[in-house]
């Protein structure tokens, strides 16, 4: 089919009205003005943010000035991302009932990138990333506690004997010993919730689904280390180094169920107790009409009109399934191709066939 006598692809405008229930509509457009729908009951968790008498920051319940700050190097990545309308209704069926949200599909389909664009068009600050490896355990996801820096620390302390603090009260700021971590980060009670992504959960250690369990179910962890100070506050760090926040009694509980997107290559089936508490969304490979979007979106109208040969060939291996491809091989061709000064180099056709090599093509 020639370039020209294709049908110019739909606008956002001209697409069908989302539903009513819908919060997050794939759009790329951000939005502050929605408000959270009612959880079901077995869905509340009741935390608060402590309030302490030093504390800087906001209000309590609030979420802080820092956390809607965009990521540098991903706000291209979330506000160019385009959901198709069966991928929204699912987002929308997790927020709606607190659940994770368990996302399959071939490489490069835009997993991770649905979290990105979550956060972006709902206004929720930063996403909190969990890479998952073969290595990986729950404790990594929740906090780390430097017993050893601290030993140092007090070994460089004055020798004259300190004055013990009061009966179940903490030593001086142990906080600074207690990092969150990413799953840990997002359970800080606050009045929105922040999105976690926990990438490529079929490449971690059998056990760690089952061991995610209890935490995803109950919105809460205990840290041990601070249990034993059950008088104060501790302040501690946030996975994403914005600020320290208050941990009361040494738990950690959720005020509004975080937006968790779990993302899955296909590799391993997951437990069945697991998968059933998670709403379940397979991305498959964008259609042809879901291309011409997303080229449209990050390399503008006129690299889309000049690329239908190409786009044409690349949807057409996508549908056949015989090839592995990812979107941004045909991104970064295009990228290249049109921006690139390339017409004295005799080459020039490899190195585009290269950037269309399949993945599963290592010869």
């Amino acid at each position: 089919m020639n370039a020209d006598d294709r049908q110019p692809p739909a606008t956002d405008q001209e697409r069908p009205r989302p539903p009513a229930w819908w919060i997050y509509y794939g759009d790329g457009v951000r939005r502050t003005d929605w408000a959270l729908p009612d959880p079901p009951p077995w869905r509340r968790f009741n935390g608060a943010r402590p309030e302490t008498a030093d504390d800087p920051g906001p209000e309590a319940g609030t979420c802080c000035d820092a956390h809607a700050a965009e990521v540098p190097g991903r706000t291209g990545v979330a506000t160019t991302y385009r959901a198709e309308p069966e991928e929204a209704r699912m987002v929308n069926a997790a927020i709606h009932l607190r659940r994770p949200l368990l996302v399959t599909g071939k490489p490069g389909t835009g997993k991770s990138t649905l979290a990105h664009g979550i956060a972006h068009e709902l206004g929720l600050g930063r996403v909190l990333h969990w890479s998952v490896t073969s290595r990986t355990t729950l404790a990594d996801g929740l906090y780390a506690y430097d017993a050893i820096g601290r030993l140092q620390d007090e070994g460089h302390t004055v020798t004259r004997a300190p004055v013990p603090p009061p009966e179940g009260a903490a030593p001086v700021d142990i906080g600074r010993y207690v990092r969150l971590g990413p799953l840990g980060t997002a359970l800080l009670p606050s009045d929105r919730p922040r999105v976690l992504l926990i990438d490529e959960l079929d490449k971690g250690d059998v056990d760690l689904p089952n061991d995610l369990l209890s935490v995803l179910e109950d919105g809460q962890f205990t840290i041990p280390e601070l249990q034993r100070y059950p008088v104060c506050d501790v302040r501690v760090m946030t996975d994403d180094g914005l600020r320290r926040e208050p941990v009361r009694h040494g738990r950690v509980r959720c005020a509004e169920f975080p937006v968790v997107v779990l993302t899955s290559n296909g590799e391993r089936e997951f437990p069945p107790a697991f998968v059933r508490r998670c709403v379940r969304l397979d991305i498959r490979p964008p259609s042809r009409q879901k291309l011409e979007r997303i080229v449209e979106a990050h390399l503008g109208p006129e690299v889309l009109h000049a690329s239908g040969p190409r786009l044409e060939s690349f949807a057409k291996d996508l549908a056949e399934g015989r090839k592995l491809l990812a979107t941004d091989q045909l991104l970064n061709t295009l990228r290249l191709e049109h921006t690139a000064e390339h017409g004295g180099d005799p080459e020039w056709p490899t190195v585009l066939r290269e950037l269309l090599r399949p993945l599963n093509d290592m010869t």
